[in-house]
């Protein structure tokens, strides 16, 4: 009676699991993606180097002569450079924003609107434009009055590798040049409407350009993020580039920090899931 009896809580503990809305779209019109548990590898870094196949009819055409003292060379400096990462598990489900915060949005719930590219900044609605020139300060300051308005979840900043895990959307190398310009929002005056672009394979829109996105933990002062977060700092992290930005920085990989240039930063929010 008593298997039968925990097969029946299991049972019903999977269904309701199961019937949690993969999309969900809150009181203000946020709408949040449900990212399930997993694992990744942070911080794996291995840059390129010219290979004797491969350069010699490039280096014909620069008059350049490398010798196999110059590939080796080449080769040392990227093997001292080369990280191998380290393993990251996401052990609990989350909600994250579909989009970033916009203007509309940052307006119903602080009644102001500080965005540098507004009203006649702009040709097309506002509203729909990410909000932008706000601190990490600011966006605490949003999130205790949306977690005060709807009291039925919590709202906070990702932390760098729940962003780093919902922006890969499952892939495990860096992404492709090709691919950042097809859905990042780059080389533009202004910033432009969130989710104009391609999204990333699991539905999320502009978390490469449009503008960096503050997350919850502190700058270590490193190229690269620690297995640990450190606890303490002067600065918070930044993720996922801007419209000023290009390829380079373009990349879930890139770990950098604010206060940045105010007018091309902004976030996004997560919401946590229900156990």
């Amino acid at each position: 009676m008593k298997t039968l009896i925990i097969s029946g809580i299991l049972i019903g503990l999977v269904a309701r699991l199961a019937a949690q809305p993969t999309i969900f779209t809150n009181t203000i019109g946020m709408e949040f993606v449900r990212i399930q548990p997993g694992s990744m590898v942070v911080g794996r870094f291995q840059p390129p180097y010219p290979k004797p196949s491969q350069s010699e009819e490039a280096a014909k055409k620069n008059g350049v002569q490398w010798t196999k003292v110059d590939y080796q060379l080449a080769e040392n400096l990227v093997n001292q450079d080369a990280r191998p990462g380290f393993d990251v598990k996401i052990s609990k489900p989350f909600y994250i924003g579909k989009f970033e915060v916009t203007q509309g949005q940052w307006k119903r719930v602080m009644g102001t609107n500080p965005s540098t590219f507004q009203g006649d900044r702009v040709t097309d609605d506002a509203d729909q434009h990410p909000v932008e020139q706000v601190s990490w300060q600011d966006t605490q300051k949003f999130l205790a009055k949306l977690n005060a308005l709807d009291k039925e979840h919590h709202y906070r900043l990702p932390t760098e590798f729940e962003w780093e895990y919902a922006a890969r959307a499952g892939a495990d190398d860096d992404i492709p040049w090709k691919t950042i310009w097809a859905s990042a929002q780059m080389g533009s005056p202004t910033t432009a409407k969130v989710g104009q672009k391609t999204p990333n394979a699991w539905g999320l829109y502009d978390t490469l350009g449009n503008v960096w996105e503050w997350v919850q933990d502190y700058y270590n002062e490193k190229t690269f993020a620690d297995p640990t977060p450190t606890r303490s700092g002067t600065q918070h992290v930044l993720k996922g580039a801007s419209f000023v930005g290009d390829v380079k920085n373009a990349t879930y990989m890139t770990h950098a920090a604010g206060p940045g240039n105010g007018w091309d930063v902004g976030f996004r929010v997560v919401m946590e899931a229900k156990q």
